[in-house]
Order: structure tokens, then C-alpha cells, then sequence
């Protein structure tokens, strides 16, 4: 596969540009999905998107994980449990992805669950108005038939990954190993780009 060297702020441009042509569609689901920078990329659209006259609305999928009780009931290091029972696939449907859908309210809960102090968020629901973009960012999202408009994938390589992951998240490695295997995420996703140095993105030709 080639790749096209890319600035960030650049790729953060063609995106916006990307987004805005998607016209037809009342609302604009977008994922940003990778084992690293998706948080970064995300944000970096949220700006040029409202410049350019549309409603923008950011949500992390790591504020819809499931319950302590529930992501770590084989251990707090399980690769496969990272892989298929942290995050809480139909509370992202349910309260972001499908309101959304054709015939949808537009009513979006931005955040269900607080990880860290592992309670509800008790957050009230945002109205995105018809045109606006949904930027979701997180990891592992591809595959399970989500209903996004577009799909991003941050490529890193397994030397990379190693490299980057601060130690004490090494265990989940053998979940991106098993992600990249099964979903094949580089084939699956509408746009690929290579992070292995943050600093130098490469977007797929």
C-alpha cells in the first residue's frame, strides 16, 4: 500500500474538507479510530468545521465503557475483554448513534459513564442541529457495524504500538494484535493514515 506524507494540520484540513462535501445526509456520524492520537485528530476538527457553518458535537467512547464491575470481570488486564466487553456497543447506539439516524431526534447524550470514578455521568442530552457533525473518537470501533457516515482508522504499526503505550498498558496489545487480524481495520476504513511518528502522518493513496 503507498501513502501520502501528510502535515497534521494539513490532514486535519482535507477532513473538514471531506466532511463538508457529504451533502445529503441531515446528520454527519464520524469515527476516529486507532490505538493512539484519535483524541488529538478529533479535536483538531471541531474548529474548522464550526468556521465553516456547522454544528459540531464531540463525544469519546471512552465515557460509554461499561461499569468496573462489568469491563474488568476477568481481571483488569484481559486483552479479550478489552477487546469485546469494554465498551458498551448498544448505549452508543442508543444514546448517540441512533438519534442521529434517519428519522432521528437529533437528541444526543454526550457522555453515559465516568470511568474513572465508575458511576453515570447524569449528563443531560444535547440537541445537534440538522447538518451538524458527530466526531467520535476511540479504539476498536470498527467492525462491530456501527452506523457512521465515515470512518478514519490511526494505522501503528505493532513496533510502534510497543513503543508508544506507556507500560502499563502493554497487556492490552495481543486486543489490537486480534483487531488487526479479524477487522482488518486498514481495508475496512473509509480513510487510513499512518501515525507510527505522530509527527509525520501518511495518509493512504
Amino acid at each position: 500500500m503507498k501513502y501520502r506524507p501528510i502535515t497534521f494540520d494539513r490532514l486535519a484540513a482535507e477532513l473538514t474538507e471531506r466532511i463538508l462535501g457529504m451533502a445529503g445526509t441531515r446528520w454527519v456520524r464520524v469515527a476516529i479510530d486507532g490505538a493512539a492520537d484519535t483524541r488529538l485528530l478529533a479535536d483538531a476538527l471541531v474548529d474548522p468545521l464550526r468556521i465553516n457553518g456547522r454544528a459540531v458535537l464531540r463525544v469519546s467512547t471512552v465515557d460509554f465503557l461499561r461499569p468496573a464491575s462489568l469491563r474488568f470481570e476477568k481481571g483488569k488486564q484481559d486483552p479479550d475483554a478489552r477487546y469485546s466487553d469494554w465498551l458498551d456497543e448498544n448505549a452508543l447506539r442508543r444514546e448517540v448513534l441512533n438519534p442521529l439516524s434517519p428519522g432521528g431526534d437529533g437528541m444526543v447524550l454526550p457522555a453515559l459513564w465516568d470511568a474513572e470514578r465508575d458511576r453515570a455521568t447524569r449528563l443531560d442530552r444535547v440537541a445537534l442541529a440538522a447538518g451538524g457533525v458527530l466526531i467520535a473518537d476511540g479504539e476498536l470501533l470498527l467492525g462491530r457495524g456501527l452506523p457512521f457516515e465515515l470512518t478514519v482508522h490511526l494505522s501503528v504499526s505493532p513496533s510502534a504500538l510497543r513503543r508508544r503505550l506507556p507500560e502499563g498498558d502493554r497487556w492490552a496489545l495481543p486486543a489490537f494484535a486480534r483487531y488487526e487480524n479479524e477487522v482488518r481495520p486498514a481495508e475496512t476504513a473509509d480513510i487510513l493514515v499512518r501515525v507510527d511518528d505522530p509527527r509525520h502522518p501518511a495518509v493512504a493513496a
